[in-house]
C-alpha cells in the first residue's frame, strides 16, 4: 500500500459527499450526478463533482482528447479549471479502467483514487462523487468500486436503469453494499431511452420496494428532472451529512 493510500484510508472527507453508483454501465451515473449538482446550485449550495477515473475520449479541436463525462459534470457547476480536479485519471479506450491504463502502457494509481478527491476539501460545501459501472467493477488491477467507497466513506445512491430486469440488478447491488458494509441513501430509477420503462417500469418501484429495505428517492423520466415520490423535495444535504457509521440495518428481504 502507498503512502497516499494509507493516509486516505484512515482519514475520511469532511466535506458532506455522496457517492453516485450503478446497477450496470449506462444506467445515467452522470446524467443524474449533473441534475443533483444544477438542483444544489441553483439552491445557493456549493457543488463539487468528482469521477475518480474515466475511460472513452473523444477528439476534440486541436487534436485534444475530451471525456464526454467531465464536460457534463463541469458544466453542471460551472467549472471552469483543469480537468484533472474533476477526474485526475483519464485514458482514451472505453474500456474497464485497468484495461484501458494497459492500453496506454500505464497503470491505474490506486492512491490517486482516493486522495485525487481531497482537492475539493474547504471548497465545497457537499462533494459529488460518481462511480465506473457498477459497484463490482474494477478501478484497479485488485480494487472495485466498492473498495473506492469503502474508503471515501460516503452513502451511496444507487442509479438503476428503469425497465426489464432492473428488479434483480438493483436487489444485487443493494445486498453486495451491505455486505460490504456500505451506507445506502437511497435508489433512483432512471429512464435511459424513449419509453424504455413500459409495463416494467411501472411496475419497478413497487416490487423493489417490497423485496428492499432501501428507499427509492426518485423515478426519473427519459431526460427529465428528478420527479419525487412524495410531495417533499430530496434533502441530498442531509442524506450526505448521514453519520457513515449509521448502517442500513437490512438488505433484500428474505436474506440473512
Amino acid at each position: 500500500m502507498t503512502t497516499s493510500e494509507e493516509t486516505v484510508n484512515h482519514q475520511l472527507l469532511r466535506t458532506p459527499g455522496l457517492l453516485i453508483t450503478g446497477t450496470d454501465t449506462d444506467v445515467g451515473k452522470t446524467y443524474i450526478t449533473a441534475l443533483i449538482a444544477r438542483e444544489l446550485t441553483s439552491q445557493g449550495i456549493h457543488v463539487g463533482v468528482y469521477k475518480p477515473v474515466c475511460t472513452g475520449s473523444f477528439p476534440q479541436l486541436a487534436g485534444r482528447p475530451g471525456w464526454q463525462d467531465i464536460e457534463e459534470l463541469a458544466r453542471a457547476i460551472g467549472f471552469v479549471g483543469p480537468d484533472a480536479h474533476i477526474c485526475p485519471q483519464r485514458f482514451a479506450a472505453p474500456l474497464a479502467p485497468p484495461v484501458a491504463a494497459r492500453q496506454e502502457g500505464k497503470s491505474v494509481d490506486a492512491g490517486l483514487l482516493r486522495s485525487g478527491a481531497f482537492w475539493w476539501e474547504g471548497r465545497v460545501d457537499l462533494l459529488l462523487v460518481e462511480g465506473v459501472g457498477g459497484l463490482l467493477s474494477p478501478l484497479t488491477e485488485d480494487e472495485s468500486v466498492a473498495d473506492l467507497a469503502r474508503d471515501l466513506g460516503y452513502p451511496l445512491i444507487v442509479v438503476s436503469r428503469l425497465g426489464l430486469g432492473t428488479i434483480n440488478h438493483t436487489l444485487m447491488t443493494v445486498e453486495i453494499a451491505l455486505k460490504r458494509g456500505l451506507q445506502i441513501a437511497g435508489i433512483i430509477l432512471n429512464e435511459t431511452a424513449p419509453a424504455q420503462g413500459g409495463m416494467a417500469g411501472a411496475s419497478n418501484p413497487s416490487e423493489i420496494a417490497q423485496r428492499c429495505s432501501v428507499p427509492i428517492l426518485a423515478i426519473v423520466g427519459y431526460k427529465q428532472p428528478v420527479r419525487e415520490r412524495c410531495e417533499d423535495k430530496i434533502d441530498w444535504m442531509s442524506l450526505a451529512r448521514r453519520n457513515v457509521a449509521e448502517k442500513n440495518s437490512t438488505g433484500p428481504r428474505g436474506r440473512e
